[in-house]
């Protein structure tokens, strides 16, 4: 059966009254969205660790959304504060600085919570920096907070996450 023009012309009328109701309220749903990703994640759960006698402030990244933010979009970062990426395997442990401002250093700690190996990184870069070997943890501080301390690899750190 044929559809008379007219019908048709008010389905398409009705579409777009129903559209420019509706757009409003999807666009503003997708900006919120991206708005949650654009500034720094500040609010995520806190634990104090130790390097010997430095006592560290970190966030920690616990779920896969948190991990993938990380510490994008911050500006700055107070030289006692970091982030602890946690894992639920051990597994080679890669990172990257895209849309991260800030030079931090990466420390791929196992599950002792002692140090594997540590990685410079520069901001806004796509380049990987990887563990040497499995780890469940990541520490990210902000670039050269380790050699300051004379921190390296082998060093054993403390606090609550690396008890099992």
């Amino acid at each position: 059966m044929e559809e008379w023009p007219l019908c048709r012309h008010r389905k398409t009328a009705a579409m777009r009254l129903l559209f420019r109701l509706l757009s409003p309220l999807l666009f503003a749903g997708f900006a919120g969205a991206g708005l949650a990703q654009e500034g720094p994640q500040l609010d995520l759960p806190r634990t104090q660790l130790t390097a010997g006698m430095h006592h560290l402030d970190v966030q920690l990244a616990t779920t896969a959304q948190q991990r993938q933010i990380g510490l994008m979009n911050r500006k700055e970062m107070p030289q006692h504060e970091g982030m602890l990426f946690i894992f639920e395997e051990p597994a080679v442990q890669c990172f990257w600085m895209k849309n991260t401002l800030l030079p931090l250093t990466a420390a791929f700690v196992d599950d002792a919570g002692v140090i594997v190996n540590l990685a410079d990184m520069k901001p806004q870069t796509t380049d990987s920096h990887c563990s040497a070997k499995p780890v469940r943890f990541v520490l990210e501080m902000n670039q050269g907070w380790f050699a300051k301390k004379g921190i390296k690899a082998g060093y054993q750190l403390g606090g609550q996450p690396f008890k099992r």
